[in-house]
């Protein structure tokens, strides 16, 4: 069995397609099907059922997935044993996160990983939550920091992170309002959102439907920045984090109103697969974003 041959037939069963597959790992789609095609000949059995919309596994596919990913995680594992004898941790680390958090996050983390893993690969992929939580289940990325999880089978997740929720708008039009609102009042403002299944605009129509109310929706659309220029132009408020305002290019256009009466919290878990085994150099990378996010986001005094 050629260790080629068990990577493509994984990464194929992962991602429930060649065409998908053939994209993430820069093969051409003729050729991955031929490569797992001869591993089925090899094992004279049907690994993959191939219909129109993708493959399904059949059962001798389900098993050898269950294999593929251990004999895969045991090379991956004698890697790094390998180069351990050099005295550092070695392989490639691919992590997610939401383009919020990269912009505190992604420098200070290159420059501490290549600190600490001189001799291990790191890159990092800017998406939004919902996107990042099917790359971890699908293998494309190892670790991922995500808005409020819900609860999956498929990803283990440590919340690392509490970032206060704020009513943003304009600059000036809030300037007499108090600093707080209350959240049943949020409920009656016009909304510049994300459209489902975002984060936070999951969490502003659970939390107001916890107190009977929901949300007046004057806008969806998706992405952080575009938000803003929507509230900046006065079409809406807002439900950010401080840390998306002070990121923007102009934090000084906005107003921000802490939101009680509950608060609004949002959590950031930094998420990784429960079906395939971390490796030595992933575990270290886990470690290494959680220490970063400390210091990038320290506790509040008191």
């Amino acid at each position: 069995m050629d260790l080629k041959q068990l990577e493509y037939f994984v990464r194929v069963a992962e991602l429930g397609s060649f065409t998908r597959a053939s994209i993430v790992i820069d093969v051409a789609q003729p050729a991955l099907s031929r490569q797992v095609r001869q591993l089925e000949v090899e094992l004279r059995q049907n690994l993959l059922t191939r219909n129109g919309r993708g493959v399904t596994l059949t059962e001798a596919g389900k098993l050898l997935l269950e294999h593929g990913r251990g004999i895969l995680h045991q090379v991956e594992r004698a890697k790094e044993d390998l180069g351990r004898l050099r005295g550092a941790l070695a392989g490639q680390v691919a992590v997610g996160m939401p383009p919020s958090i990269a912009k505190r996050l992604a420098v200070p983390l290159t420059r501490a990983f290549r600190q600490q893993l001189p001799d291990a690969g790191l890159s990092i992929t800017e998406a939004l939550s919902g996107a990042m939580h099917e790359s971890v289940v699908a293998g494309r990325i190892d670790l991922a920091l995500i808005y409020n999880p819900a609860p999956s089978a498929e990803i283990d997740s440590t919340v690392i992170l509490e970032e206060e929720l704020f009513l943003v708008g304009p600059a000036g039009r809030d300037s007499q309002s108090p600093p707080e609102v209350d959240l049943q009042d949020v409920a009656v403002l016009p909304l510049v959102i994300p459209t489902r299944a975002n984060s936070i605009r999951m969490l502003v129509e659970a939390e107001l439907a916890n107190i009977g109310r929901r949300p007046a929706i004057a806008m969806e659309i998706d992405g952080v920045a575009a938000i803003l220029d929507l509230v900046a132009e006065g079409l809406g408020h807002a439900v950010l984090s401080s840390n998306a305002v002070m990121t923007a290019p102009r934090p000084e256009a906005f107003s921000m109103r802490r939101i009680v009466n509950p608060p609004l919290r949002s959590r950031l878990a930094l998420a990784v697969s429960s079906q395939r085994p971390a490796t030595l150099t992933q575990q270290a990378t886990h470690k290494l974003i959680q220490e970063v996010v400390s210091q990038a986001f320290p506790a509040p005094a008191g």
